[in-house]
């Protein structure tokens, strides 16, 4: 089975499957299991709702969080675009909290990319992921396609995240989901970026309201254009 079913609370969440765990799990990442599980619920909900539209992963890093989305992707038939300029956020670089000197290059310089591609290989999801190596604020503004779901998890400074907010949630399908994480609404729990400028623009805008939250992660549908 490409996926498998658990009854929580009444529900059915439908889950990602054994093999493909164990790979999320062993990559290098901040995405915890539960919040996984949360994401990929998500995305099979919105890619149920709205078939044949492709998916957004805003800031892949290592890929651990795409290989949950990946997996929507192959069970839906569609494509994820995984954006991410792969030479790390803000908290990844030197001197930081969230710093891995495993993932420096050569030359000195964060380079997640040959870390993201080897996970897409291990996975078996090369077919339904589509790199997008670049500037997301960039990318998002160039973009064509309306997307069924997005998920934010981009750089955490304040203009980065208002960036990622502007740059893609227009592209999010009525009907569709936006998915925000690292939201924190206590500054003493961690960066107030994803919550200031990215939950919080989205609901005050009318065109979001809020379906579930798990953790840090807050899905969000869209209602109007």
């Amino acid at each position: 089975m490409l996926a498998e079913l658990r009854w929580i609370a009444f529900v059915w969440q439908v889950m990602l499957e054994s093999t493909l765990r164990t790979i999320a799990l062993s990559t290098k990442g901040f995405m915890p299991e539960a919040e996984g599980d949360a994401l990929y619920d998500a995305a099979s909900r919105a890619c149920a709702a709205l078939p044949g539209l492709p998916i957004v992963e805003v800031g892949s890093y290592c890929g651990r969080s795409t290989v949950w989305l990946g997996a929507v992707a192959r069970d839906h038939g569609v494509v994820l675009h995984a954006v991410d300029h792969h030479g790390g956020s803000e908290e990844n670089q030197s001197g930081w909290e969230w710093h891995d000197p495993e993932v420096v290059n050569a030359h000195g310089r964060i380079d997640t990319l040959p870390y993201f591609r080897r996970t897409m290989q291990v996975a078996g999801l090369t077919g339904v992921v589509r790199e997008c190596v670049g500037d997301s604020h960039a990318i998002g503004k160039d973009w064509k396609q309306k997307v069924s779901f997005c998920f934010i998890d981009g750089g955490h400074g304040r203009d980065v995240a208002r960036g990622d907010y502007e740059a893609w949630s227009p592209h999010v399908e009525v009907g569709g989901l936006l998915a925000v994480h690292d939201v924190f609404e206590r500054p003493e729990d961690g960066g107030q970026a994803p919550h200031d400028e990215i939950y919080q623009p989205a609901l005050r805008s009318g065109k979001f309201v809020e379906v579930s939250n798990c953790g840090s992660l807050r899905v969000l549908r869209r209602v109007v254009v």
